[in-house]
């Protein structure tokens, strides 16, 4: 294999590029042979923050996105949620990696009378094949012949066994709620905006004196990541070409790739279907030190008979209890830590059972693969002889704080129980968006990753970063370099170089209100 040449470090070049990154990993698309059988299943992302719209600083926001990859034409049936899924959204208040909380969504597709939209052809009525029938402008609205509604719900302690609770409609009462369609066009929605506006609720959460807020519906995809060339073996010399990132100058490594939305394969090209709520800080904490950790699942009953005479309303008769396919917190942990054999496991699992899988945290695999696509190129270059570019603290002490324990002083528990969640801890303010640093905590910015996670917070830059030894090397905490005493430069030769795939993003490019995410990718005329 033909490496590039100009690809990494002197000592010299080291100083020049270093730019030091806090953990964390990427987006989770695809990411298990089993969710690849059932997209509808498949989380992708999930964020949690301090709601960073004005006058919001008293609410965590959570976005758990599903069905990846979703190209803006793809109809006529678009991305409609499965109604036989259980999605939810978990959250521990103490840090014994357990369900304190649990916010369920569960769906329910319906045909207007059964039929859909029809037509009169020569005295029969006739369903037509498409869900709308002309321009849709409000929920519900006649043109439509097909609408997607969901129930929510708190269920206090175990999600199976504890105490269940509708979460309501502070308007009216209503404990259902409607889906908005996906964004056909602009023939058949002119204004999307305004129409998914209208799916905005405001929603009365059982013991919260405050009313939060909930919308679930298609979203522009925000995940950046030069995706094709990541997992083609690293196919781009993923060090920061430039000076600064986005500064265009070519102060950075010479061959390094350059800041380009060009190279982002996700961002302006996909969309993706969001579950979205917002919850009152003080409804979260429980007795804990005020950091929460969370994670996304979705589930399908245990048993699947496939119908030989399928019906809208029933293609596969499900029974039995509820079976875990999807798991998210920290992304793309499925996608490049966890080994082939126990993906879909992991998948299945819940935080209390990750022991069994932290030889993937302790021995990762991935700083190895690095290693061998890259060190022969490096020590041709240099004229050296680094005998490993990957981090030699085994076990990885770093990534087991990272991904398993949360940071000392930032977002660890009251309670530590190695398991893998996001954490965030409530007490730090959000950041307004226009002074985010995509970089999060390693940007001075202590309400970013991995202190939770904002769409604005580039995950692939801090992830190729950290998963090569950032933590060996001092990062700033409250303002302040801090070794964290996991590991030394000298377990790390290349851990302060500043990896990248040059995808950017930024908080600027996204709403600065809930639900944050773009609104979705029109199916036409926009391809």
């Amino acid at each position: 294999m033909q490496l590039k040449r100009s690809l990494l470090i002197s000592s010299a070049a080291i100083g020049a590029l270093c730019a030091v990154a806090i953990p964390s990993w990427a987006s989770s698309h695809r990411e298990a042979p089993g969710t690849t059988e059932q997209p509808k299943i498949d989380g992708t992302d999930f964020y949690m923050f301090k709601s960073y719209e004005p006058g919001r600083d008293q609410f965590v926001t959570f976005i758990a996105n599903y069905q990846p990859l979703q190209d803006p034409y793809g109809g006529p049936n678009y991305f409609t949620m499965d109604p036989d899924a259980l999605y939810e959204i978990h959250v521990d208040s103490d840090g014994d990696a357990v369900e304190d909380l649990t916010f369920q969504f569960d769906f329910d597709n319906r045909l207007v009378n059964d039929t859909g939209v029809t037509l009169d052809i020569a005295g029969k009525d006739i369903p037509i094949a498409l869900r709308a029938a002309g321009p849709v402008s409000a929920p519900e609205d006649a043109a439509l012949g097909e609408n997607e509604y969901y129930s929510l719900t708190l269920v206090s302690g175990d999600r199976r066994s504890g105490t269940r609770d509708a979460i309501t409609n502070a308007a009216d009462g209503s404990a259902e709620f409607v889906k908005p369609l996906d964004n056909v066009g602009n023939k058949t929605i002119s204004d999307y905006p305004t129409y998914a506006g209208q799916f905005v609720y405001d929603i009365t959460i059982p013991n919260c004196s405050t009313p939060g807020r909930v919308f679930v519906g298609q979203r522009a995809e925000a995940f950046a990541v030069n995706l094709g060339e990541i997992f083609d073996l690293v196919n781009l010399v993923p060090i920061e070409g430039d000076s600064a990132p986005g500064a265009g100058d070519g102060g950075g490594f010479p061959g390094g790739i350059t800041q380009d939305r060009a190279n982002d394969d996700l961002v302006g090209k996909a969309n993706v279907t969001s579950l979205a709520i917002e919850v009152p800080v003080d409804c979260l904490v429980g007795a804990g030190n005020g950091t929460i950790g969370a994670w996304t699942t979705a589930s399908l009953p245990q048993a699947n008979i496939e119908d030989p005479l399928p019906t809208y309303k029933q293609t596969s008769l499900y029974g039995g209890a509820y079976v875990q396919q999807s798991r998210l917190s920290a992304p793309l942990v499925n996608e490049v830590v966890i080994g082939l054999p126990q993906k879909d496991l992991f998948n299945a699992a819940e935080p209390t059972q990750d022991g069994a899988l932290a030889d993937y945290v302790t021995n990762p695999t991935l700083p190895a693969i690095l290693d061998l696509l890259f060190r022969d190129a490096v020590n041709q270059t240099l004229g050296t002889s680094i005998a490993n570019l990957a981090p030699t603290n085994i076990p990885r002490d770093d990534l087991v704080a990272a991904f398993l324990t949360g940071i000392p002083t930032l977002n660890q528990q009251s309670i530590v129980t190695p398991s893998e969640m996001m954490r965030l801890n409530t007490g730090i303010a959000p950041t307004p968006r226009a002074t985010q640093s995509t970089f999060g905590v390693a940007g001075d910015d202590l309400a970013g990753f991995p202190n939770g996670r904002r769409p604005g917070d580039d995950t692939v830059d801090i992830a190729l970063r950290v998963v090569m030894g950032a933590l060996c090397y001092p990062v700033p905490i409250n303002g302040t370099p801090t070794d964290l005493g996991f590991c030394t430069s000298d377990d790390a030769p290349v851990g302060n170089v500043a990896f990248t795939d040059g995808a950017p993003i930024s908080a600027t490019e996204l709403k600065n209100a809930f639900p944050y995410l773009n609104d979705p990718l029109a199916g036409s005329p926009n391809n």
